[in-house]
């Protein structure tokens, strides 16, 4: 009866271990793809129908955790007056929406001069798009 249950534990463990290291892994990947420009040039044209050419167009201002104390999005930059967040998910998460809107917030927060949100000046900051590329198998 030992036998089994540590069988049974044993199962489990791997299945924990085998979940969140591959949503990393994936995570990862996506990641390092995407943070080189022209690749992440090539998949900005397919997803809006554009032909830009030039990856220095694209300015990436993606999240790092270390600066924001563990907030860290997949992939974030500013190509004309946009500003686009990509995210990949490989599991269903109903609260994506509201990760955005901190993502977004810290986005304008490294953009903008505090001491100018005070003045009498329109600053003006991107406009958002928010993107999220699923391959989960819950609908």
């Amino acid at each position: 009866m030992a036998r089994k249950k540590t069988a049974a534990a044993k199962k489990n463990q791997a299945k924990k271990l085998h979940l969140s290291a591959n949503r990393k892994y994936k995570d990862t990947v996506f990641r390092m793809l995407f943070a080189d420009k022209s690749n992440l040039l090539s998949l900005y044209n397919a997803m809006s129908g554009s032909d830009y050419h030039d990856p220095s167009k694209l300015q990436i201002i993606t999240l790092e955790n270390a600066i924001y104390i563990g907030m860290k999005n997949d992939l974030a930059f500013v190509i004309g007056t946009n500003l686009f967040l990509y995210e990949h998910q490989s599991t269903y998460n109903p609260n994506v929406p509201l990760r955005n809107l901190f993502y977004i917030s810290s986005e304008y927060q490294k953009m903008v001069d505090s001491n100018k949100l005070y003045s009498s000046t329109l600053l003006e900051i991107p406009a958002p798009h928010f993107v999220v590329f699923y391959n989960g198998t819950t609908k």
